[in-house]
């Protein structure tokens, strides 16, 4: 036991010697031995763990010489070593890419070089891991990958997408290297060139492997897919053969290589993957490491030979294995594969090995090739019977051409509604976008950028109208076609129809020309019958022979007659017949070149379709940007200094709120329109332009709410507008995508908006929650009580007037009087006003409730009640505060700028009354009109009382500068100097 735990001891301390000395920062590649002595330790530990355990000590970032053959070292054993070297090295997958994102931000060569190894190293660990059934050294049969990559078509795709991405690791690592060296015009034979050579052993013996599954997995794909989904596998294969190529070529001429490795030649030109017959033509690429031991002087610590070992891992590239027996006198396996590090062997046993070695490679390649033929015969049969399939395919796409024929006929009709509908919905969007600008004089930018908006969405619909219009010119020439091909059956078949009757009367005629010629025999023979029994009557005979004899004659020359006639009628017959098959010939021809043009026609319209496709979804794009910057803009508005003046009320909110929510039910109808009809926009077009501005009209409204709400509802109502703000954002960036159009979803911003309407119905005023069925009567008591304050306030003012007479002379009096006088005079103009509105209330209220009661019409029509409430309220207010600040202005106890504004609150307070009686009123209303005169007389009386306001200060002030009664002489003449440097 002592004498085992001895030698494993000695063999780890061998392996940390054979890792210290292949890795450092010297500039020579690493030497066979001592990465063979690693690898026989992995398989000695069954595993990596020791090399880690050692590897972690380096200083990677110190030198990236040491870095690179690092990564040499760990490619090796991950091809040779011990199949658990995988998962040991998948622990430590971090510490390798923190090697190469190190050597990444570094200007260094080896640098450069240190990077892409380690990103190949980690695209090898994940393919590896993932695929569990392909060893790390690639090296399996076709059935083990035919198993790996399943049967599920899907894998396969996503298995060849891995392998290409694993081949452009490795290309990327080559092409690095080859480049440094043809850069410093390095020679192979230096040491700091077969530094950098070294690893691409290993770089070749997988490209090998890479390009051999990327071939199969390719011609699996196209027996399972259509080839234009493929083109994309097809363009990268390529792309990598070629540089594969390039690679192997530059390879092939380097000194270097030419004692360590055999390199494989590739065909010429890349494999066709359209044809499943060209698999048969594929060889698999093969890479021959020849068994020779390095030229290399041993170290002094090198000379010991190395401990058998135990491996249980077999495979086909370095390392072979076999159970280790007791008796020293048993060969071991692996100084068999590897050479004895003594030199053991003498050279008869070497070649009995050797010998016995290329015997079981030859039985190997044997059955290999009898397998591939068998596969090929298998190719073969199944080759014809997809070609076959393809023909019952291309009769059945033949008939299925004619069926999608009638279809885009169909869709053709349908594509010319939905233009007419377009420019109707174009009418319309244009009367909307001149109310907008009527109405929205404030957004001139947003009106601007809405412009434009609608000039592209005019110069797209006028390219749609150039696409309909192609569309029925190919429509056109289709019918043409249709009608050009019925004429020529048509006429076929009448060629057809004279043909037969031609040949059918020759065919009478020579009927008939026999039964004259058999009634013309019948009758010479009756003529010889009479000569045989007349013999008597010679003369008779004489002359009925020669009769006979004229007549003969006169029968062989018509039958001679006849039957000329009969072969110009065949060669006549022949010559129609070659002439008809001849135009048979002509019109096939010509059918087949109208049946190409349809064909031609077919695809344009397709491309056709694709194009109006393209064209409706970059019109969804600019429509999208577009309502992106209007809620941009709007969000900028919550933070812009210049928007805190602007105020809005919570009942306004309310219904750009309710707004907002009605198109946000609109954008969802016609979302889900457009994805069932993506060749029709336009119902979505119209709800997202909707959308973006009640959208933004509700931020930009809530913020101005927010600046006369309390600070608790001002903050989660700025809040709330800022997040329907980026939610709307974050919607529209989705609709603005293809792929996550199908779940763009604008709940999340319903339910924000459902908050702000929310905080604005909690922001209205307490007093206006009263029931519907109030409203009338509390109409009529606030014009009610306005009429009464503005009486009191006249009453009050007569009072003034009378006690001013009493206390107050001179210029004061004068002052108080055109006061008071003026503040009479708007209070008359104000109850003239009151009446005037409540006279227009009664003909609208009148007019519009029809069969319902008073009650039952200003409940109906609540909104407007209410702000009819609400100015009354403000104008019975404005008269009172109006008495009480013209009260203290003739007390001299208040301000006349008190009583200015009061004027100014007044006159707005009456125009807002006047404007929500216009909101219902006829416009050639007599009363209207009357109720303006008034607004005008108000806005006249309270510019007189603001006149006379200021004119009584400026008297009184001069009054107080020139009274000099109560001055000494030296204050008079300080006064005097003051006034003079003013």
């Amino acid at each position: 036991m002592s004498k085992h735990m001895d030698m494993l001891l000695k063999a780890r301390d061998d392996q940390l010697s054979s890792i210290s000395k292949a890795i450092n920062s010297t500039e020579i590649p690493v030497k066979e031995k001592h990465a063979r002595r690693i690898i026989l330790g992995t398989h000695r530990e069954k595993g990596a763990f020791t090399f880690w355990s050692y590897a972690l000590g380096f200083t990677f970032p110190s030198s990236s010489i040491l870095c690179w053959k690092f990564c040499h070292v760990l490619h090796k054993i991950l091809r040779d070593g011990h199949r658990n070297v995988l998962q040991d090295c998948t622990r430590h997958y971090s510490s390798m890419v923190e090697i190469g994102e190190i050597w990444g931000n570094l200007h260094d060569r080896y640098g450069q070089l240190v990077t892409l190894y380690s990103k190949l190293l980690c695209t090898k660990l994940k393919f590896h891991t993932k695929h569990g059934d392909i060893p790390a050294n690639l090296e399996i049969t076709d059935e083990e990958l035919e198993r790996a990559a399943g049967t599920d078509i899907n894998n396969v795709f996503q298995l060849s997408v891995e392998v290409f991405d694993y081949m452009d690791a490795e290309l990327r690592l080559a092409e690095t290297v080859l480049r440094q060296l043809n850069s410093s015009l390095a020679m192979t034979t230096l040491t700091s060139s077969q530094c950098r050579l070294a690893p691409l052993i290993q770089v070749i013996q997988d490209c090998s492997h890479l390009y051999h599954f990327a071939v199969k997995l390719l011609f699996k794909l196209h027996a399972c897919l259509p080839a234009d989904t493929l083109q994309g596998h097809r363009d990268r294969f390529h792309d990598q053969f070629h540089k594969l190529k390039n690679f192997f070529n530059r390879a092939k001429e380097m000194i270097y290589f030419k004692r360590l490795i055999q390199i494989p030649k590739l065909p010429e030109s890349p494999p066709n993957f359209l044809h499943a017959a060209s698999l048969a033509k594929h060889v698999k690429p093969v890479v021959v490491i020849p068994n020779e031991d390095e030229p290399e002087m041993q170290d002094d610590d090198d000379d010991e030979p190395e401990p058998l070992i135990e491996v249980d891992n077999v495979t086909t590239s370095s390392v072979t294995t076999s159970s280790v027996q007791a008796q020293p006198q048993q060969v071991d396996i692996f100084d068999q594969t590897f050479g004895p590090p003594n030199g053991g062997f003498d050279d008869r046993d070497l070649q009995i090995e050797t010998l016995k070695r290329e015997l079981e490679l030859l039985r190997a390649e044997l059955e290999r090739v009898k397998a591939e033929a068998q596969r090929y015969i298998t190719q073969l049969k199944s080759q014809i019977n997809s070609l076959e399939a393809e023909l019952e395919e291309q009769r059945a796409q033949k008939q299925r051409a004619l069926v999608e024929n009638e279809q885009l006929r169909m869709e053709l009709e349908a594509t010319r509604r939905r233009n007419t509908e377009h420019e109707s919905l174009q009418t319309t969007f244009i009367e909307a976008e001149k109310r907008a600008q009527a109405t929205e004089q404030r957004y001139n930018k947003l009106k601007e950028k809405h412009t434009e908006l609608v000039s592209s969405h005019a110069e797209l619909l006028r390219k749609s109208a150039d696409t309909v219009k192609m569309l029925s010119v190919t429509q056109q020439t289709q019918e043409e076609v249709e009608r050009t091909k019925q004429q020529l059956t048509f006429e076929m078949d009448r060629i057809k129809q004279e043909s037969d009757m031609k040949m059918e009367e020759q065919r009478f005629e020579v009927e008939r020309v026999k039964r004259e010629l058999e009634e013309k025999m019948a009758e010479v023979t009756r003529i010889k019958a009479t000569l045989q029994s007349s013999e008597k009557t010679s003369e008779q005979i004489n002359s009925s022979m020669t009769a006979l004899q004229t007549e003969k004659e006169r029968l062989m020359r018509s039958v001679s007659e006849k039957e000329a006639e009969l072969s110009s009628l065949r060669q006549t017959a022949q010559l129609q017949q070659s002439s008809l098959q001849q135009e048979r010939d002509k019109t096939s021809r010509e059918l087949g070149e109208l049946q190409g043009k349809l064909k031609e026609k077919t695809s344009q319209e397709e491309k056709m379709k694709q194009k109006l496709l393209e064209e409706q979804f970059a019109l969804l794009q600019g429509t999208i940007t577009e309502a992106e910057t209007i809620i941009q803009d709007a969000i900028a508005k919550l933070d812009d200094p210049l928007h805190i003046r602007c105020t809005s009320s919570p009942d306004y909110l309310i219904s750009r709120a309710e707004a907002a929510l009605g198109s946000i039910d609109k954008v969802k109808k016609g979302h889900a329109d457009y994805l069932r009809n993506m060749s029709d926009a336009g119902t979505l077009l119209r709800s997202l332009t909707q959308f973006s501005h009640l959208t933004a009209d509700t931020i930009v409204n809530g913020s101005a709410t927010a600046h006369m709400a309390p600070t608790d509802h001002a903050d989660k109502l700025t809040e709330n507008c800022r997040s329907c703000g980026t939610q709307s954002l974050l919607f529209l960036g989705e609709m603005k995508s293809k792929a996550t159009l199908q779940k763009a979803d604008p709940a999340t911003i319903r339910i924000i908006i459902q908050k702000i309407l929310h905080l604005g119905q909690e922001l209205r005023p307490k007093g206006l929650d009263i029931r519907q069925e109030e409203l009338g009567d509390l109409v009529d008591k606030e014009m009610a009580a306005t009429s009464a304050a503005i009486e009191e306030a006249v009453r009050r003012i007569d009072e003034m007037m009378s006690q001013a007479r009493k206390d107050t002379t001179g210029v004061k009096l004068e002052v108080n009087e055109r006061i008071l006088f003026s503040c009479t005079d708007l209070m008359k103009a104000i109850r003239m006003l009151v009446i005037a509105s409540t006279d227009l209330q009664k003909e609208i209220v009148e007019g519009g409730r029809g069969a319902a009661t008073i009650r039952e019409f200003y409940a109906k029509n609540s909104r407007w009640t209410e702000g009819l409430i609400s100015a009354a309220k403000a104008v019975g207010w404005g008269a009172t505060e109006m008495v009480e600040s013209a009260d203290k202005v003739v007390l001299h106890t208040g301000k006349y700028e008190e009583l200015i504004v009061c004027s100014h609150e007044i006159a707005a307070s009456t125009a807002q009354l006047v404007a929500a009686s216009k909101v219902k009123a006829d416009r050639h209303s007599k009363k209207l009109t009357k109720l303006q005169h008034a607004s005008r007389h108000v806005n006249e009386m309270a510019a007189n009382v603001v006149a006379s306001t200021k004119t009584g200060q400026e008297h009184l002030e001069d009054k107080d500068t020139m009274d000099f009664s109560g001055l000494s002489l030296i204050k008079l003449k300080k006064e005097e100097m003051e006034s003079q440097f003013k």
